[in-house]
């Protein structure tokens, strides 16, 4: 692979493929969906559809790897990870002895999504979180039931009495307030963080299904420091490099609730980053022991950005030959078919602040559903 070319694997690979391609990059991206604009972004693109379904499997990925970073090359190629791999650490350990990862290690994913081990720590520092337990509550109401290892809050269910145990799931006092996550670029050198709100597109059946996200550009002061606090003090125990997200619930009162750490780049990078690829170029930075805050300081200009998730919540459809607007992303291919309820394409928008690109980005969610 030459010096600017770099590995994404991913559910969906292709905000960290454009961000790669904006700071320069030439990404080589493994992913589940295969969009349209991915395999433009893209120098090749391996699609493995199944693991939208079943997760990433080890033989099928790792061939699918190895054929996008090139045969009979001996340099170790540089690979990024996104969704789809905090249920599988054993996976991103074997990912580990063939590639060199740019992001958090397989011990730090464990330490993020192992609910024991995750919540233990927050009680021993003394942070604030929504009462957790490994055993179904007896008395099931104002309970959630949430898959270890999983993200978008497709799997986010309210506890009914008709329900019995399911392994693989822990259980989670449910809470009211406002969403809000801390992105962070972590690194030995020093932090910088960046603020976004996230919201729901609820169904009967998925009521924390993701919606999507706003850049924040206005926070009390005391929120804030109290946020990047809690933080700063879980980053080394919890080992956390480059790009990682704090989800937080804020109650009535201004209580901050961490609901969970993601130890990977998320969907705020879509309203964080700006045109140079900056959060990109930092990440990488962070993940080989430079200074990551150095590159933010003087390049990052980020924008009120907002971007959500189109669904077919009107039933399946086949996508016909659409000539999609320039703020739509995660195309589908021409003949795709989308499952009832799955995700069709991400609106994009900007504004004056985020008030506006939350308002923008909605009324561009309604002009798409009424085009498909």
């Amino acid at each position: 692979m030459t010096a600017s070319a770099i590995l994404i694997a991913a559910l969906s690979g292709r905000a960290l493929a454009a961000s790669a391609r904006r700071a320069g990059y030439d990404p080589s991206v493994a992913d589940s969906f295969g969009d349209e604009d991915t395999a433009q972004l893209c120098r090749d693109l391996a699609v493995l559809p199944d693991a939208i379904r079943t997760g990433f499997r080890k033989v099928a990925l790792m061939e699918a790897l190895d054929q996008l970073a090139g045969t009979g090359e001996r340099e170790v190629a540089d690979l990024v990870v996104g969704a789809g791999f905090e249920d599988c650490p054993a996976l991103v350990e074997a990912i580990e002895k063939r590639f060199n990862l740019l992001g958090c290690s397989a011990s730090a994913i464990r330490a993020c999504k192992d609910p024991d081990q995750f919540f233990g720590l927050l009680a021993e520092l003394g942070i604030l979180h929504p009462d957790t337990v490994l055993e179904r509550p007896g008395e099931p109401e104002g309970w959630l039931s949430k898959r270890i290892g999983a993200s978008g809050g497709r799997h986010i269910r309210r506890l009914s009495k008709k329900g019995s145990p399911r392994p693989g799931r822990y259980y989670q006092r449910e809470l009211s307030g406002v969403s809000l996550s801390a992105t962070a670029i972590a690194s030995a050198r020093g932090t910088a963080f960046a603020f976004t709100q996230s919201w729901c597109s609820p169904t009967k059946r998925e009521p924390f299904r993701y919606g999507g996200t706003v850049s924040v550009d206005q926070m009390d002061a005391d929120l804030e420091a109290r946020l990047i606090d809690t933080c700063l003090s879980l980053i080394k125990p919890l080992q956390l490099v480059g790009l990682v997200s704090f989800d937080f619930l804020i109650d009535e009162g201004g209580e901050a609730f961490l609901i969970e750490v993601n130890p990977r780049p998320g969907a705020s990078l879509d309203v964080l980053d700006d045109q140079s690829g900056t959060l990109f170029k930092a990440h990488l930075a962070a993940c080989r022991g430079e200074d990551s805050t150095d590159v933010l300081a003087k390049t990052w200009r980020p924008s009120a950005k907002a971007c959500a998730y189109l669904y077919a919540d009107d039933g399946a459809l086949s996508v016909g030959d659409i000539d999609w607007p320039e703020w739509v992303s995660d195309r589908p291919r021409n003949g795709q078919k989308i499952a009832a309820g799955g995700p069709i394409a991400t609106v994009h928008a900007n504004g004056q602040i985020a008030a506006d690109a939350a308002r923008n980005c909605h009324q561009r969610l309604t002009k798409l559903k009424a085009v498909l």
